[in-house]
């Protein structure tokens, strides 16, 4: 696989520790696993979750407000990314959906590319600055809009199964899979809405362990150690 330019999917889970909802070790696991293939010239972009910080609340806070706290919450997270690989000596800027003078710059294709072109791990907060959508769509859009040539959403298990592998011994993984595939068997890999933006763009989702150490280096080396839906 020729891998030019990458959206990483993170969960806000990755950010987590023990102890912490954001916790140094664990951001410091994304810049090594990151080290090696933008030392080959692959562009990156990142969209990162909230769940580390928030998941939404009952009907004491309304649906709307709550999408508005977990945008905040993964601009919180876009920062911490960007701060990381910063100290890393990685050059890294955070775009964000909404404008918050002072923070960060607010997204445009046209600036996420011309950073993606300089060099600049580019970190996506905020989501798409409306509520109903969630990170997957939003990591769906932001590849479309910089033409990404992939999506490889990072998970904790080593590619798509036919049921929980966790759960169910039996589970068998998938190595390949079209998106209606995955929608007609109704496989729990991004929303409705986040496949029909990538079928639309023709842009493939990779989905596969993020937290074996390599992995990530060994995708855009072309070995085939998740799932692939396309």
């Amino acid at each position: 696989m020729k891998t030019q330019r990458v959206l990483l999917k993170l969960s806000g889970e990755t950010l987590s520790g023990a102890n912490s909802v954001v916790d140094s070790v664990s951001l410091q696991n994304i810049v090594e696993e990151l080290k090696q293939p933008l030392s080959r010239g692959v562009q990156f972009a990142i969209v990162v979750g909230a769940g580390n910080i928030w998941r939404g609340a009952g009907k004491e806070i309304d649906r709307v407000s709550a999408d508005k706290m977990g945008m905040l919450a993964t601009s919180i997270n876009a920062v911490a990314i960007t701060e990381i690989l910063k100290s890393n000596d990685i050059k890294a800027v955070m775009l964000g959906a909404q404008d918050v003078t002072g923070f960060y710059e607010t997204f445009t294709p046209e600036k996420a590319l011309k950073y993606l072109d300089e060099g600049y791990v580019t970190v996506f907060g905020g989501g798409l600055g409306k509520p109903y959508f969630t990170t997957d769509t939003t990591a769906a859009v932001r590849a479309s809009e910089i033409k990404a040539d992939i999506i490889l959403k990072a998970t904790q298990v080593d590619g798509v199964y036919t049921a929980d592998p966790k759960k169910d011994a039996s589970a068998k993984k998938y190595d390949v899979l079209s998106y209606q595939e995955a929608i007609d068997k109704q496989l729990k890999i991004m929303d409705l809405s986040a496949f029909e933006i990538c079928f639309k763009n023709k842009i493939a989702i990779y989905v596969f362990d993020f937290y074996k150490k390599g992995n990530l280096n060994k995708i855009l080396d072309g070995q085939k150690i998740g799932t692939i839906v396309s």
